[in-house]
C-alpha cells in the first residue's frame, strides 16, 4: 500500500479508496455500521481524531505524510485481517455516548439503545433505583441506563475479569463512579439477596450453526460473549430461572436473543413474552414482568435442568 502514498493526499482520495477496496475484497459490516461508504468515513475521521458531522468541505484537506502512513496501516489492517474498525480505533459509540472497546469485549451495537433512550417506556412504571446490565461486556449498556436515569445506581456485572477491566474504564472515562460499579459474577452467583427495579441483559446468545457461519470480522470478538450452545439459550435458561430473585415487585427484565428468538419460542411455548417492535431495527428482544417470572419460575427451572 506504500505506493498509494504519493497519490492519495486527501481525506476525500482516502474514503473514496477505502469505499472501493472494502467492496472489492467484500469486507462485512456489523459493528456500527452496515455499509462501505460510513464504515470507511468513521475509520478515516476516526483515526485523525476529526468528527464525524464535520463538513464535507474539510475532505479535500491535504493529509500529512505521518497521518497517510498511519492511514495506509489502519486501513490493510481493516482489509487484510478484518478487524472491525471499532477495535482499530479502540472506541465505539453507543446512545450517542463514545466507549473504550478492544478484543476483550464485544463491539457496541445491541439495538437495546432505541428502548434506553426512550427510557423503557411505557413498561417501566417508575424511575429505577437499581438497574443490573447483566453480561455487561464493556459496560455500555449499563452506563446508557446511568445517563438516562441520574438519580439510578447501576450494577455492571460480568463473568469475564478481562471484559470487567474495559468497563470499569468507561465508568471512569463517563466520570461515574459514584454509582455505577462492576461485579465479577457467573449470571447472578455474584449478586446474592440483590434486587432491582430493571434487569437488561445482552447475553451470549448465537446457536451453533450462526456462529460457524459467522464473517471473518466476528472472529475477533471474544467467543465467550457470542456462542451459547446448540440453540444459543444456555444462558438465557438461567437467567430466566433465576430473574424472579432478584427482580423488585414492579421490576422488568429485558433480554435480547437476536436470532435465537425462535428456540426461545419454541423452548416456552407457555409463556407469553413481549417482543419488543423496534422503529431503528433489529429484533429478538423480549420484556417479562416481575410477576411473569415469578409466576413461570418453576417452568424456567425446570426447562433448565432437563436440558
Amino acid at each position: 500500500m506504500s505506493a498509494l502514498t504519493s497519490r492519495l493526499q486527501t481525506l476525500r482520495d482516502y474514503i473514496r479508496w477505502a469505499v472501493s477496496r472494502f467492496h472489492g475484497e467484500q469486507l462485512f459490516f456489523g459493528h456500527g455500521t452496515d455499509n462501505a461508504w460510513d464504515d470507511a468515513r468513521q475509520l478515516v475521521l476516526g483515526a485523525l481524531y476529526l468528527p464525524w458531522e464535520m463538513s464535507d468541505a474539510y475532505l479535500d484537506c491535504q493529509l500529512e505524510d505521518d497521518e497517510r502512513e498511519y492511514l495506509h496501516d489502519l486501513l490493510r489492517r481493516r482489509i487484510e485481517e478484518r478487524i472491525p474498525t471499532a477495535y482499530l480505533l479502540g472506541q465505539a459509540w453507543f446512545c450517542d455516548l463514545p466507549f473504550v472497546v478492544d478484543e476483550r469485549v464485544l463491539i457496541p451495537r445491541s439495538p437495546i439503545a432505541e428502548l434506553i433512550k426512550q427510557r423503557f417506556s411505557p413498561w417501566l412504571d417508575v424511575e429505577p433505583a437499581r438497574i443490573l446490565d447483566l453480561c455487561t461486556g464493556s459496560g455500555c449498556i449499563g452506563i446508557a441506563c446511568a445517563y438516562e436515569f441520574s438519580q439510578a445506581e447501576a450494577v455492571l456485572a460480568d463473568i469475564s475479569f478481562a471484559a470487567l477491566e474495559v468497563a470499569n474504564r468507561n465508568i471512569e472515562q463517563h466520570e461515574l463512579e459514584d454509582r455505577v460499579y462492576s461485579v465479577q459474577s457467573d449470571i447472578f452467583a455474584g449478586l446474592p439477596g440483590q434486587r432491582f427495579n430493571l434487569i437488561v441483559s445482552n447475553p451470549p446468545y448465537v446457536d451453533a450453526e450462526d456462529f460457524a457461519d459467522m464473517p471473518r470480522e466476528y472472529g475477533h470478538e471474544p467467543a465467550l460473549a457470542l456462542a451459547c450452545g446448540d440453540d444459543g439459550l444456555d444462558l438465557v435458561r438461567r437467567i430466566l430461572a433465576e430473574a424472579a430473585d432478584h427482580l423488585e415487585e414492579q421490576g422488568i427484565l429485558i433480554v435480547e436473543v437476536g436470532n435465537s428468538q425462535v428456540h426461545v419460542s419454541a423452548l416456552y411455548p407457555e409463556v407469553d413474552f413481549t417482543w419488543l417492535d423496534l422503529l431503528n431495527g433489529g429484533h429478538g428482544i423480549f420484556l417479562l414482568t416481575a410477576r411473569q417470572c415469578r409466576e413461570h419460575q418453576a417452568l424456567f427451572r425446570e426447562r433448565l435442568e432437563r436440558r
